[in-house]
């Protein structure tokens, strides 16, 4: 695994954040937060992110926004029952599709960093993404 960007590791350089609880539920039997929660906290804050970046009243009902990759570095090890802040940002833009970074944060370390590709689809293919969420994608950029 190729260590991140030093930028990756400061949770201001994302655009939003949202601290979310751990539960016991989420440890293994070492006591350390499991991958699938680390996993589940983030994709529960891509989702606000995306929600953020364009309502989904707003979009054409043939339009859908799907996942395509999700890649997790895994840094340090996280504990219950530290309370945990995700840092996400949009990194990447590209023709129909883009990246959503974000940084794990607990006690003040990052613990994880993971990266998200999402493709725009309108009628079951790929389309480049409209003006409006081009607009709303740049108002998100990390700045790292």
């Amino acid at each position: 695994m190729a260590r991140p960007e030093p930028w990756r590791l400061i949770a201001a350089n994302y655009p939003v954040s949202v601290v979310m609880q751990t539960r016991f539920q989420d440890i293994d039997p070492n006591r350390h937060l499991n991958n699938v929660a680390f996993a589940s906290m983030f994709e529960n804050a891509r989702v606000r992110l995306n929600r953020n970046l364009r309502p989904w009243a707003d979009r054409p009902k043939n339009e859908r926004s799907m996942v395509a990759a999700v890649t997790i570095n895994y840094l340090r090890e996280g504990h219950y029952p530290d309370d945990v802040e995700v840092s996400s940002g949009v990194s990447t833009i590209g023709t129909s599709s883009y990246v959503i970074a974000q940084a794990m944060f607990q006690n003040g370390q990052c613990i994880a960093t993971c990266d998200s590709v999402i493709v725009c689809r309108t009628d079951g293919e790929g389309k480049p993404l409209r003006a409006e969420v081009l607009a709303e994608l740049e108002k998100m950029r990390t700045t790292g």
